[in-house]
C-alpha cells in the first residue's frame, strides 16, 4: 500500500501551448522587463500616511496621559474624547492642508509650517470645545502641555521617515501610475508637453501604441517612443502592469474609438479620453484631471486601491477561518481519495487567473490517474467512466474545491468570491475554445478568479455544453465585476451551499 508515502501531486504539463498574445517588439519588451514589479497606489499612500499620523497623535495623547496625569484622577472618558477629537481634528486640518498630497509628503521641509499650523489650529478647537461645554477643568493642563509639545515632535519626526521612505519608493519606480499613450501624432505630444509639465504629477509614460503607420504616426513622439500596434498594447499591457490608458484619439472619431475600447477593456486598467485638443466641452465635474489636462473617464480599473484593500483582508481573514473549519473535512476526504483508487491525493491544473496570468489551481483528484485531463480539453459529463467512487461525491458536492482555500490564504491567487477560474485550454463540447466563442472573455480576467461566484449561486456551474451556457456564465461575471462591493461578497458566500444542495448539472 502506498499510504506509508508522503502524499503526491499530479504534475500539470507546461503552459507553453497555451493561449498566444501578440510577441512585443525588443524595445517593447525591454520596457515591460523595466516595469515588471507592481506599483504602489498613490491613493493607499496617502491613505496609510493618513492612518499613521492618527495612530502617532493618539497614541501619543494617551501616553502623556499615562505620565502625566494620577491614575486616581485619570477620568477615562472626557480624556478619550478629547484624545480622539484631537485625532479627527488634525487628520481633518493635514487634509484641507494639502498634507496627503504625493507632492507634498515627498519631502519634510515643505511639510513644517503646514504641520505646526494644523497641530495649532486642533488644539485651539479643542480649547473652544472645551469652553462652550464647560469641561475645562476636566483636563489637566500639564498633560494639554506634553500632549502639545511631545505630538508635534512625534508627527514631525514620523513625517520626516515617511518622506525619505517615499522618495526611495518613488526613485524605485513603486509609486507612480504607469501610462501608456494611445494614439501618436500632434495630439500625443501635446499631451506629453502639458503632462511633463506639471511638478505635481505622478504619471510616468511608458511609451506609445497606435496602429498607425510611421508616415501618419511618428516613431517618436516628444521623446517617446512608439512600442507596437493595439492589439500589442494588450500584451504590454499585462507584462507591464500598467495602470492608465491615456487615449488621445478625438472623440469625434467615434469608430475608431469604439474598436479601440473593444479590443483594450480586457485589461484590468484605467482607460482615460484625454479632452485638451477637443473643441466639445462639458461642465467642469464632468472631468478627471491629470495635473492640468482634463479627460473623461471610459473605463474605471475595478477592485482598486482601499476596495483591493477591503477584499485582501476579507479573502485572508474569513478565507484563514474557513480553512482551520474546514481541515479535518480535508483529511477525511483525502484518505478517502486515497484509498479509492491509487494515484496522488490532490490535482493541480493550469488556470486562467487575474490578468490573463496563468496560475496553479489544486483539487482533491476525482478521476482517475491514468485519465486524468489537465488541459480539460473534453468536459466531464453525467456518468463519465473518467471518474471514481468517491470522486463522483466530491465533484457533486464541490468538496473537490476546498483545496483551492490554499490558493486563497497562502498563495493568494484566488479569491473567496470571483469569477471561477477556467482552464487555459477550457473548451467546449463542440471543441471550440471559450474566448472563441464569447466575446471580450478574458475581460472576466480583471479581478481575481474565485473559489465561488455569482455565475454559481445562479445555477452556472458544471458541464459547458451550449455556447449560450457559457455566454451566460461570462455575463454573470462581469456584472459581478462592475457591482461588487464586500456585502456581496458576503451574499454569494451565503448562497454558496444552498447554490450546491441544488445543482443538478455537476458530474
Amino acid at each position: 500500500m502506498e499510504g506509508a508515502q508522503p502524499p503526491r501531486m499530479a504534475e500539470a504539463p507546461s503552459p507553453s501551448a497555451f493561449h498566444a498574445e501578440p510577441p512585443l517588439s525588443p524595445a517593447a519588451e525591454a520596457v515591460a522587463a523595466s516595469l515588471s514589479t507592481r506599483s504602489i497606489s498613490r491613493v493607499i499612500v496617502s491613505g496609510g500616511v493618513g492612518l499613521a499620523d492618527a495612530i502617532v497623535v493618539g497614541l501619543s495623547g494617551w501616553l502623556m496621559l499615562i505620565l502625566a496625569v494620577p491614575a486616581s484622577e485619570r477620568l477615562v472618558g472626557p480624556y478619550a474624547f478629547a484624545i480622539v477629537g484631537g485625532v479627527v481634528l488634525f487628520v481633518a486640518f493635514a487634509k484641507i492642508g494639502g498634507l496627503y498630497r504625493l507632492a507634498s509628503l515627498r519631502h519634510i521641509t515643505p511639510q513644517l509650517g503646514r504641520l505646526l499650523v494644523g497641530w495649532l489650529a486642533t488644539f485651539a478647537a479643542l480649547a473652544v470645545l472645551a469652553f462652550f461645554t464647560r469641561s475645562g477643568t476636566d483636563y489637566s493642563r500639564l498633560w494639554l502641555l506634553m500632549w502639545f509639545v511631545v505630538g508635534l515632535i512625534l508627527v514631525i519626526a514620523f513625517r520626516a521617515a515617511a518622506a525619505a521612505r517615499i522618495r526611495a519608493w518613488v526613485r524605485s519606480g513603486l509609486i507612480e501610475r504607469r501610462a501608456v499613450i494611445v494614439g501618436g501624432g500632434a495630439p500625443a505630444e501635446k499631451l506629453i508637453q502639458a503632462l511633463l509639465s506639471d511638478p505635481d504629477q505622478d504619471i510616468r509614460i511608458c511609451g506609445i501604441f497606435d496602429d498607425r503607420k510611421n508616415d501618419r504616426s511618428p516613431p517618436v513622439v516628444a521623446g517617446y517612443p512608439k512600442l507596437g500596434t493595439i492589439a500589442e498594447l494588450v500584451t504590454f499591457g499585462r507584462k507591464a502592469r500598467i495602470d492608465t490608458l491615456l487615449v488621445t484619439i478625438p472623440i469625434t472619431a467615434e469608430k475608431r474609438v469604439l474598436d479601440l475600447l473593444q479590443q483594450l477593456w480586457v485589461l484590468p486598467v484605467d482607460i482615460r479620453l484625454s479632452m485638451q485638443t477637443a473643441s466639445l466641452r462639458f461642465r467642469p465635474h464632468t472631468y478627471s484631471f491629470v495635473g492640468s489636462v482634463p479627460f473623461l473617464d471610459i473605463a474605471d480599473r475595478p477592485i482598486a486601491d482601499w476596495d483591493y484593500v477591503a477584499k485582501w483582508i476579507f479573502d485572508h481573514v474569513l478565507g484563514g477561518l474557513m480553512l482551520l473549519f474546514a481541515l479535518p473535512f480535508m483529511a477525511i476526504i483525502a484518505l478517502a481519495v486515497r484509498l479509492d483508487s491509487r494515484g496522488p491525493i490532490l490535482f493541480r491544473q493550469k488556470r486562467y487567473g487575474f490578468n490573463n496570468e496563468v496560475i496553479e489551481v489544486f483539487k482533491f483528484r476525482s478521476m482517475y490517474v491514468e485519465q486524468s485531463d489537465y488541459k480539460a480539453a473534453r468536459q466531464v459529463t453525467r456518468d463519465d467512466p473518467r471518474v471514481t467512487r468517491v470522486g463522483r461525491f466530491i465533484r457533486k458536492t464541490s468538496l473537490d474545491e476546498l483545496p483551492q482555500l490554499f490558493n486563497v490564504v497562502l498563495a493568494g491567487t484566488l479569491s473567496l468570491v470571483g469569477p471561477r477560474p477556467h482552464a487555459v485550454e477550457g473548451r467546449m463540447a463542440s471543441n471550440q475554445l471559450f474566448e472563441q466563442v464569447v466575446d471580450g472573455y478574458f475581460a472576466r480576467h480583471r479581478v481575481k478568479p474565485g473559489i465561488t461566484g455569482w455565475a454559481q449561486v445562479n445555477g452556472l456551474r458544471g458541464e459547458t455544453d451550449t455556447i449560450e451556457k457559457i455566454q451566460r456564465r461570462v455575463e454573470y461575471d462581469f456584472y459581478y465585476i462592475e457591482h461588487w462591493s464586500v456585502l456581496f461578497d458576503l451574499y454569494i458566500l451565503a448562497l454558496t451551499p444552498i447554490a450546491m444542495l441544488k445543482a443538478h448539472n455537476a458530474y
